[in-house]
C-alpha cells in the first residue's frame, strides 16, 4: 500500500473519512514538528493543514514523495523552487470555494450598496435615520482573477444585473463568462471603470501588490473594494491612505497580509473597512468537502488514473489549457 502523510496542526479536526483513506494507504498523521521524520519513504502528502509551509523544512527527508495534495485553493504558502523543479505532482482544492466565495461577494456588494453595515451601526446607537441606498443592478464589477471562483463570482453577479469584466494573465474580448478580459499589467487603465473591483487572483510573483497606489488612484471615489483573494495582493498602506483620503470610499476585506489581524492595525477603527476573519468559503460542510476531494484523488491515483486538480507549478493554480 501506498504510504500517505496527513500533515494536521495541532487541535485540527481530523477528516471525517479517515477510515476510507487509510483502507486505501498507510496513513501517518504528523504535525510539522515531525513532518521530517513522516516524509521518509512517503508517496504523498496531504497538507490538510494548508497554510503550512513545513514541507520546505522538510523536503531532504522527502525521499519517495511523488504527489502533494493542498486542501485549499492556493498554494502559495507551501510552495518554493525545489517543490517547483521537481517531478513531483501538485493538486488543489479547486472547486470546492468557487461557489461559496462567489455568494461572499455578492454578500459583500449588496452590504455596501444597502449601507447595510451603517444601518447596523446606527441599529446599536438607536438611531433612526432614513436614507436612499444605491441600485446594485447595472453597476460594473471588474473582477482581478478569470480562475474557477473568478469565473462563478461573474457568472452570479451577471445574474443579478451587473456589469461584469474580467483582469486575467491574457485579454481578450469573447470570453464565456466575462465577456471582457483585461490584461493584468493594464489594471490601473481600466480600473476606473468599476465601481467594485474584486480581487480573487492567486498570489503568484506577478500578481503581489497588484493592488497599489497606481491602481487606486485610478479607481472612482465612489469605488469599493473587495479581497477575497489573498492578502498579499494588495499593498495595505496605500490601501489605508486611499481610503483616508477619499480616493475610494471603501473596502470589504476577508485576507489580510498578516492574519490575524495585529490589534493595532489602522483597519480595526476605520468605518469605511469591513473586515472579515479569512472565512469567505468556509461554508458548513467545508472541512468534509476538501477530505472526500482527496478520496476521490486517492481512489484515481490508487487505480492508475490521472489526477484531478493538477496545478501548474509555475503559474501556481490550476492552469485551464
Amino acid at each position: 500500500m501506498p504510504r500517505v502523510v496527513v500533515l494536521a496542526a495541532e487541535g485540527q479536526p481530523r477528516p471525517y473519512n479517515l477510515t476510507a483513506i487509510e483502507s486505501l494507504a498507510d496513513v501517518v498523521i504528523t504535525d510539522a514538528a515531525g513532518l521530517p521524520a513522516a516524509s521518509r519513504g512517503a508517496d504523498v502528502l496531504f497538507l490538510w493543514d494548508f497554510f503550512s509551509s513545513a514541507l520546505r523544512d522538510a523536503w531532504p527527508y522527502a525521499d519517495s514523495l511523488k504527489w502533494v495534495h493542498v486542501a485549499a485553493a492556493g498554494v502559495d504558502a507551501m510552495m518554493f523552487e525545489e517543490l517547483r523543479s521537481s517531478n513531483i505532482v501538485v493538486t488543489n482544492a479547486h472547486g470546492t470555494f468557487d461557489q461559496p466565495i462567489a455568494e461572499f461577494v455578492l454578500a459583500s456588494i449588496l452590504a455596501q450598496d444597502k449601507e447595510l453595515h451603517r444601518s447596523k451601526k446606527l441599529q446599536q446607537q438607536a438611531l433612526w435615520q432614513h436614507r436612499e441606498v444605491t441600485r446594485t443592478a447595472g453597476s460594473c464589477a471588474l473582477v482581478v482573477g478569470t480562475g474557477g471562483i473568478g469565473r462563478a463570482t461573474a457568472r452570479l453577479l451577471r445574474a443579478v444585473g451587473l456589469q461584469v469584466r474580467g483582469v486575467g494573465r491574457t485579454a481578450r474580448e469573447d470570453d464565456p463568462d466575462f465577456g471582457i478580459v483585461h490584461a493584468s499589467e493594464d489594471l490601473a487603465v481600466h480600473a476606473g471603470w468599476a465601481d467594485h473591483v474584486v480581487l480573487i487572483a492567486p498570489l503568484t510573483d506577478q500578481t503581489r501588490n497588484i493592488m497599489n497606489s497606481g491602481v487606486l488612484a485610478a479607481m472612482k471615489p465612489a469605488a469599493h473594494l473587495i479581497n477575497v483573494g489573498r492578502g498579499a495582493l494588495v499593498d495595505e498602506p496605500a490601501l489605508i491612505a486611499a481610503l483616508q483620503d477619499g480616493q475610494i470610499t471603501a473596502a470589504s476585506l476577508d485576507v489580510f497580509s498578516e492574519e490575524p489581524v495585529p490589534t493595532s492595525h489602522p483597519f480595526w477603527a476605520m468605518d469605511n473597512v469591513h473586515m472579515s476573519a479569512h472565512m469567505c468559503g468556509d461554508v458548513i460542510g467545508w472541512r468534509d468537502a476538501l477530505a472526500q476531494q482527496f478520496l476521490a484523488n486517492l481512489e484515481r491515483w490508487t487505480a492508475g488514473k490521472p489526477l484531478s486538480n493538477v496545478v501548474d507549478k509555475e503559474r501556481g493554480y490550476v492552469s485551464r489549457s
